[in-house]
């Protein structure tokens, strides 16, 4: 998460953040060269004793300012649709995970080996102990194997919730009656935190998300351990 003097993206944890960080970047580079550009001309006309006469009908001026931004515009649009349409994409997965949304806690299904059922609430203060995060450790945590395609099915059993990993580039609504999905694929071993993030309620603030990512091997000896 954001710490002091840190306000900044967590770090990428899966291929599709990378990209996603990239194109900010990419973004970010484009809106500070607009950005110097127009305070130039701005400071340089205010600043400009001398009027020019000709700047009073300039077609060839007006053309000119209208086709950059266009193309400015361009060069942002292409790989943020390109971006947009891989968020999407379902590659041949190899096993599907459903999450559902409750008030307030979310609760996990692994069907494709076992019938594998848990919920998965936030621990509370009076448990907290001094190596957990407050208000974003949960007593199960939601498994997961490294290096594998995995699809996410997302759902709601009351209100609408918002399943969202920042590490992992990853925010899907759950909706009453509705199935979402998105692909995952985690690159790194390790524990990732994110939260709700759809008001939801009261409680709201207190459901928060917790992967443990492990490899393959482990996570076939979690499986068999139900």
């Amino acid at each position: 998460m954001n710490t002091w003097m840190n306000f900044s993206f967590q770090d990428a944890s899966s291929p599709l953040m990378e990209q996603l960080m990239f194109f900010h970047d990419h973004a970010m580079i484009i809106l500070i060269l607009i950005t110097t550009s127009i305070l130039y001309i701005l400071f340089n006309m205010l600043f400009n004793k001398m009027i020019n006469r000709n700047l009073l009908n300039q077609q060839k001026l007006e053309i000119m300012w209208t086709i950059s931004p266009t193309f400015m515009l361009i060069f942002i649009a292409l790989p943020s649709i390109h971006l947009l349409y891989l968020m999407d994409e379902i590659n041949n997965p190899l096993m599907t995970i459903k999450a559902i949304g409750h008030q307030w806690y979310w609760s996990y299904e692994y069907n494709d080996f076992k019938n594998i059922e848990f919920d998965s609430y936030m621990i509370s203060k009076n448990n907290v102990n001094l190596n957990s995060f407050r208000l974003l450790d949960v007593d199960n945590n939601t498994i997961l194997p490294l290096n594998t395609q995995m699809r996410l099915l997302v759902s709601s059993s009351d209100v609408i919730h918002s399943w969202t990993m920042p590490s992992l580039g990853k925010k899907i609504d759950a909706i009453p009656g509705r199935l979402n999905q998105i692909s995952i694929m985690i690159k790194r071993p390790g524990l990732y935190f994110g939260q709700c993030s759809e008001i939801c309620g009261a409680n709201h603030s207190f459901m928060p998300i917790v992967i443990e990512s492990i490899p393959m091997n482990f996570f076939i000896k979690w499986i068999n351990s139900f």
